[in-house]
């Protein structure tokens, strides 16, 4: 039995972006890899509604985050983390900063954007905030923040390694000044390859402080050679990959793929609402659920053991646990890049099986119902 991926990331790919990591190597300071990087830069630049350089790292999306970090930042730094990857900034963070303010919230609850204001009124180089926090499945407010980091002249780096390809992401409208995505996120692409949007802001303080391989003015000075091309050998097969995944974005088109991608969680929500369940994050008014991956509480009456472990063996759906201290009490569904109705009626059908197997579900059906009723069955 072929196993159906739904985690948040890395994501089935299409056998388009399969066939293009068979490709022979090329020369990569040649005009094929550059006319490869130009497109590629300019799919990317669509993606983050961005007029602002992009630059192309072979290095999974924690390199565009120390990127980000290190290149921008070196005195006083601010983290929201509401889950696992704001943790994950504050890890780098410590590693370049003179001093890191740890603005910790509850995992799964919304972040209090009064609390930002006052740790921000207190003076900061930069704030970080994940977008997309895929650990608990909660939609960060970007727009609240980069007005807050504005308004108090810190520079605004955002985490949208699960939101970019799959969500709104405007970073010019924004005011963003470091955005990240990773490739094997909502992009539909393999594992290996950041990007990082970068402002005209960002860019006259950098720190001189970064690592020689993240060393982001040596990748626009790259970028700017004829033919286009990278500071260092790039991970050519990623790089096919990732060219003709953004192919893929540009013929449905971001605004259809935005749409698909709510489309497909919200019907996930409704069922597993429909069947009893609770989902796992605490909104407020400034935020939302992720439209890329749902997070739902373990109910009683069954293990995580006893629902992944037999939702993965007997019907080959491989769905993702809780990480960290939410080990146990929460699983979730992916729903990034090319996944359709299809695999999502795979999905939440034997979810609904393995529950009322076990006695959660009292009766079968009403989660698909529920689930149709939005993906028009």
């Amino acid at each position: 039995m072929d196993e159906l991926l739904m985690i948040p990331g890395p994501v089935p790919l299409h056998p388009r972006v399969m066939n293009a990591m068979a490709k022979q190597m090329i020369n990569h300071r040649g005009d094929e890899f550059g006319r490869i990087m130009d497109y590629c830069v300019e799919r990317l630049k669509e993606i983050f509604a961005t007029e602002n350089d992009v630059l192309i790292i072979s290095g999974s999306g924690t390199a565009g985050m120390e990127a980000a970090i290190s290149n921008f930042v070196s005195g006083k730094l601010v983290c929201i983390q509401n889950g696992k990857f704001g943790e994950r900034f504050v890890k780098i963070g410590k590693r370049y900063c003179e001093s890191v303010v740890e603005l910790k919230f509850e995992w799964g609850t919304s972040i209090d954007l009064e609390k930002v204001e006052m740790a921000l009124s207190e003076g900061a180089e930069a704030v970080t905030m994940v977008h997309n926090e895929t650990s608990t499945g909660i939609l960060n407010p970007a727009r609240e923040v980069a007005k807050l980091a504005e308004k108090y002249d810190a520079l605004f780096i955002l985490d949208a390694i699960t939101s970019a390809g799959g969500d709104e992401v405007r970073v010019d409208d924004w005011g963003v000044d470091v955005a990240v995505v990773g490739s094997q996120k909502c992009l539909g692409a393999p594992p290996g390859i950041s990007a990082v949007a970068v402002s005209e802001r960002a860019w006259s303080r950098l720190t001189g402080k970064a690592p020689y391989y993240l060393d982001l003015e040596s990748y626009r000075n790259s970028l700017e050679k004829t033919p286009s091309q990278t500071p260092y050998t790039p991970a050519l097969p990623l790089f096919f990959a990732l060219y003709e995944a953004l192919k893929i974005i540009e013929e449905e088109t971001m605004e259809k793929r935005i749409k698909r991608h709510r489309m497909l969680s919200e019907g996930c929500r409704k069922a597993m609402t429909a069947m009893g369940l609770e989902l796992f994050p605490e909104l407020n008014d400034h935020s939302r659920y992720s439209n890329t991956v749902t997070a739902i509480k373990m109910p009683e009456g069954i293990t995580d053991d006893q629902l992944r472990g037999t939702v993965k063996k007997e019907f080959g759906v491989i769905i993702a646990g809780g990480q960290d201290i939410l080990k146990g009490r929460i699983f979730r569904i992916g729903n990034m890049g090319n996944v359709g109705v299809k695999e999502m009626i795979t999905t939440i059908s034997a979810v609904e099986s393995v529950l009322y197997r076990f006695g959660v579900v009292k009766e079968m059906g009403r989660g698909m119902e529920s689930a149709m009723e939005v993906y028009g069955g």
